[in-house]
């Protein structure tokens, strides 16, 4: 029952997203621009990137929040953090009253890394980064992050109940993100350099 209640208390906080909220105060659905997704990255891209920096610091704050929550409400159930971040990355994803089409819970899965173990979550921050860098696509942050962070975890914790939650989140990343490599291949993704030599804005037709 704590199990359930955990994913259900991650779900309901995930399934809040400012990127709906602010598409219909600014009159800008982005389901129908730029990626077509509900998240901090296409609020970048459509509304700036200071909106895009709010939403993406939101998303990760819910999922931290509801993970933390989760570990206060239950103390003897030793995974309800990593049960209640995984249902923030489903509710993200996977919003009920959106038809279930929400954003690809890039965020929302930083948020559960951190709650879980905030070093591990700036040593992938910093390495997704360089990567982005090097390789110039965004793509490069989710593709090692979350292998990474399902592999990391369950060689440290030897406990496959992590390693199956935190495989799961991951599994859920690189699927929503698997697109992107085909158009980082083509040029079509996100140049990374480019974007972060622009500078910040809160032009909305960065």
């Amino acid at each position: 029952m704590n199990s359930l209640l955990s994913l259900l208390i991650g779900y309901s906080f995930g399934s809040l997203n400012p990127a709906a909220l602010l598409s219909k105060l600014k009159q800008q659905d982005l389901r129908t621009q730029g990626t077509g997704n509900l998240g901090a990255s296409n609020t970048m891209l459509i509304m700036g990137k200071k909106w895009g920096a709010l939403v993406m610091l939101f998303d990760i704050f819910k999922s931290f929040f509801s993970a933390k929550l989760a570990k206060w409400l239950f103390p003897e159930l030793f995974v309800a953090e990593l049960i209640a971040g995984l249902g923030a990355v489903l509710g993200h994803v996977f919003p009920f009253y959106m038809g279930f089409r929400g954003g690809k819970g890039l965020a929302a899965f930083g948020g559960m890394v951190l709650a879980y173990d905030p070093v591990l979550f700036c040593c992938l921050l910093v390495l997704g980064i360089i990567l982005m860098l090097l390789f110039n696509c965004s793509v490069a942050m989710p593709m090692s992050a979350a292998p990474l962070f399902a592999i990391v975890s369950g060689i440290r914790s030897q406990s496959l109940p992590v390693f199956i939650l935190c495989a799961t989140a991951a599994a859920i990343i690189v699927v929503k993100h698997w697109s992107n490599i085909e158009k980082a291949r083509s040029g079509k993704d996100v140049k990374i350099r480019s974007f972060v030599g622009n500078g910040f804005s809160t032009d909305s037709t960065q």
